[in-house]
């Protein structure tokens, strides 16, 4: 099997890098991005949680995409998070994507006010599919509840899918509750993708059509994580599956991007990927040198991982 073909569905939910300064290093967010399609990923997801997408402003996004852009990484495999609190900020960003041929987008429902009805939620994104008014637009739903404190109902979904069966292709499940991303595959698949964000829940819904993830440990593992989108559940899946596994019980130990982020730094010998905007906070010396000998220990392969 070829990389390329174990990789067709895999995006990695990008990590940003930052300068000293905590602004976007656009040279360094373009190379590993390129480094991740060059090796056989379909795209790239940039400003998604893994990425601090809600840190960052509607300018250095788009500065940041366009970079990406000029920086070699093909329009066409981008699927950006657009996700704003403010919805005007949304639609600037995807009519923006539109505008630099990036039709793909990820878009969380509301985010900021709680409790609201399904209804505001559908009315959101038709603000913003509306707004665009671009039959090219292609729209992946966010579903990450325990994040953005808004679940997306069976109901929402099959409202936005009914009004907009064009444009709405998929849905990225990362509740991580793989019962409910189950219901959702066999309630919306195969007129639609739904990929998942919890990587061991990979196999399962690979079982039921979702070749493909939205992935952050495909940042530094993409073979691993493509192989587990494609598991056939023969013993060497379930070695891999035992693998991602010790990697996010290494991940749980620290906060989640910044451990990312130490380990790329780690892997790359540049100190730099260390950098997080706050709210969160880098791991300090001490964690770092304990991450560095569970990875050691873990010994990642990243021509096989």
């Amino acid at each position: 099997m070829t990389t390329t073909v174990s990789h067709a569905g895999i995006w990695p939910a990008l990590l940003t890098p930052l300068n000293a300064d905590l602004s976007i290093d656009i040279p360094k967010f373009a190379k590993h991005s390129k480094a991740l399609i060059d090796g056989g990923c379909a795209g790239v997801t940039p400003f998604g949680t893994t990425g601090e997408g809600p840190s960052f402003t509607v300018a250095e996004r788009r500065a940041a995409l366009e970079g990406l852009i000029a920086g070699g990484v093909p329009a066409e495999r981008i699927l950006v998070s657009t996700s704003c609190a403010a919805l005007p900020d949304t639609l600037e960003l995807t009519r923006h994507a539109l505008s630099v041929g990036a039709t793909r987008c990820l878009i969380l429902p509301p985010f900021f006010l709680k409790g609201v009805p399904d209804q505001g939620v559908i009315d959101s994104y038709r603000y913003v599919i509306d707004g665009v008014a671009d039959a090219r637009l292609r729209v992946v739903l966010y579903h990450i509840p325990q994040v953005s404190g808004v679940r997306l109902s069976h109901q929402v979904i099959s409202t936005l899918r009914l009004l907009y069966p064009d444009t709405i292709v998929g849905l990225k499940d990362s509740g991580c509750t793989r019962a409910d991303s189950v219901a959702y595959a066999e309630a919306f698949m195969p007129g639609m993708q739904v990929w998942v964000g919890n990587e061991p829940d990979l196999p399962t819904m690979g079982a039921r059509g979702s070749l493909g993830a939205v992935s952050g440990i495909a940042n530094v593992m993409p073979h691993l994580v493509g192989r587990l989108a494609l598991a056939q559940g023969d013993e060497a899946a379930h070695r891999d599956l035992q693998r991602v596994r010790a990697f996010l019980d290494i991940l749980g130990g620290y906060g989640m991007t910044a451990a990312f982020k130490a380990i790329m730094a780690i892997l790359d010998g540049d100190a730099g990927w260390r950098r997080v905007r706050p709210p969160l906070v880098a791991l300090d010396d001490a964690e770092l040198a304990r991450i560095e000998a569970q990875m050691a220990a873990f010994a990642l392969d990243r021509q096989q991982d």
